[in-house]
């Protein structure tokens, strides 16, 4: 499972990005409401962990705003504050789940289950393309006989192609949705991820291919051999 924590406490996010990996979670984090809003919007996720009070837009903006565009990834809630009326505002705005700093991990993780447990639209959990398929889960990228499992970036990546197949994906667009439209990313980190992506292809020994399209960039293509 995939997680986005937003969280502007640089040591805070970085226990909750290691309490999360340790149990197997897949994390992204990053550290203001703008880049938290820009994350949940464009990439999917099995829930977020979202501070409330954030620089650039507050976590209480970024639920309502991810709610009007129709985004319900579950989302917990976290502040220091313990008032009703924030507690009340919170779940008006969208979210699923508050806690209040400080929190046990426990706490933390059976929020989060029981989070990703609820009813909702039966989630994809595996997408496919010729002779691979990629578990949405686990990220494993798997052949008929053999299985690897990506990275968060090769994972992303190849998400990409599989939701597009035979589209021309540029680098600038690989970049915008990988790394994030104000990255510093340039063309070789592409280049070099679509390496790996290709190396694990020819472990699996499938006949999908990542192409390159002159001056345009990449497509996923099925070899006929």
């Amino acid at each position: 499972m995939k997680i986005l924590v937003v969280e502007d406490d640089l040591h805070l996010a970085e226990a909750l990005e290691r309490i999360l990996v340790e149990q197997g979670y897949f994390v992204d984090k990053v550290y203001n409401g703008i880049d938290g809003l820009y994350f949940a919007s464009s990439q999917d996720y099995d829930a977020i962990v979202l501070d409330v009070m954030l620089p650039k837009m507050t976590g209480f903006e970024v639920i309502r705003t991810l709610r009007r565009q129709k985004v319900s990834t579950p989302t917990l809630l976290l502040t220091a504050k313990s008032e009703i009326g924030d507690k009340v505002t919170g779940l008006d705005a969208g979210a699923d789940d508050y806690m209040i700093k400080p929190f046990s991990p426990e706490e933390l993780l059976a929020r989060l289950r029981a989070l990703t447990r609820r009813v909702g639209d039966v989630a994809l959990e595996e997408m496919t393309c010729g002779d691979i398929a990629l578990n949405l889960n686990s990220y494993a990228l798997s052949s008929h006989t053999k299985s690897v499992t990506l990275s968060n970036k090769e994972y992303s990546i190849m998400k990409l192609f599989l939701a597009n197949p035979d589209m021309i994906l540029s680098k600038d667009h690989l970049i915008e949705k990988v790394w994030g439209h104000d990255s510093d990313r340039e063309d070789n980190n592409v280049e070099a991820y679509v390496s790996f992506l290709r190396k694990k292809l020819g472990y699996l020994q499938s006949r999908v291919q990542i192409v390159t399209v002159r001056m345009a960039g990449y497509k996923l293509s099925e070899s006929d051999q």
